[in-house]
């Protein structure tokens, strides 16, 4: 069977209205992110999740405008996107929920809080509800084996799942997702008491 292949060397990527990268995300990123790389390419994570963070993905265009900005090749930051599960080239949605497929949770049934939300969310993994409030992703590991089955929602690591506690996760979430920006995004760990 034959590889389909893209015409990647011709294909034209289309330029939003405005820049990805505003003045004040450029002036901020040379402020406070690039004096702590020895070399511009060091920031491309950094820069890459204030991106993902922004606008929920980092598109084809973002990326041009990275690479412009560190001075490397579009090639290296579509390198590194594509390498990290968290970063995405199409919108996600407002929560994305990142069940942990690891072997530990494999062994404490992961599969049944997954296939309870592909029901609930009528979702399959890496696709987004139509209404655009959810994403459904499995990841190879959130490091907390000790706890699983686990699931990462936002930036929230939530423990010891079960069916009643995903359910309650899901319906207590706010109608909007709160912004993330650069500065105040941090991993925040559930202990299964809450």
């Amino acid at each position: 069977m034959p590889w389909n292949v893209k015409p990647s060397a011709t294909t034209r990527i289309q330029q939003p209205p405005k820049p990805y990268l505003t003045k004040e995300m450029r002036d901020r990123y040379a402020a406070e992110i690039l004096p702590r790389y020895e070399k511009k390419q060091g920031a491309l994570m950094p820069i890459l999740n204030d991106v993902q963070h922004r606008y929920r993905c980092v598109p084809p265009a973002a990326m041009v405008e990275i690479a412009q900005f560190l001075e490397i090749t579009p090639a290296d930051v579509l390198d590194t996107a594509s390498f990290y599960e968290e970063y995405t080239t199409e919108p996600t949605g407002e929560f994305v929920i990142a069940i942990c497929q690891s072997v530990a949770c494999e062994l404490c049934e992961h599969e049944v809080i997954l296939n309870h939300l592909r029901r609930k969310l009528d979702v399959e993994p890496h696709e987004t509800t139509d209404d655009g409030r959810f994403t459904l992703l499995t990841l190879e590991c959130l490091g907390s084996c000790d706890t699983a089955p686990v699931a990462l929602v936002n930036e929230t690591l939530y423990e010891n799942l079960t069916i009643e506690k995903i359910d309650k996760i899901i319906d207590g979430l706010p109608a909007k997702a709160p912004t993330a920006t650069m500065h105040k995004t941090k991993r925040r760990k559930v202990r299964s008491s809450e």
